[in-house]
């Protein structure tokens, strides 16, 4: 089975600065600009933004450990002693 092409995407009006550093750091990857670009793309892609994750985290329900943070912390401390 054949793998259909991605999508075309462009990009317009890089800084002169940020291209340079791009095309070294993929030149230190052994690959090309475009195929590091990719890459960073889809890292970017597979992580959720930070709106996704505060709205993931607000559906879960909070839990009861029975102590302040502070206390757990002290007896966290007190056990490195």
């Amino acid at each position: 089975m054949l793998l259909g092409m991605g999508i075309m995407l462009q990009i317009k009006d890089v800084p002169e600065d940020v291209h340079r550093v791009l095309k070294a750091r993929a030149a230190l990857a052994g690959v090309s600009l475009t195929e590091y670009a990719r890459n960073t793309l889809e890292q970017a892609a597979r992580r959720p933004s930070r709106e996704e994750l505060r709205a993931e985290l607000s559906q879960i329900e909070p839990v009861d450990v029975g102590e302040s943070a502070e206390r757990a912390l002290a007896h966290i401390r007190n056990d490195l002693e």
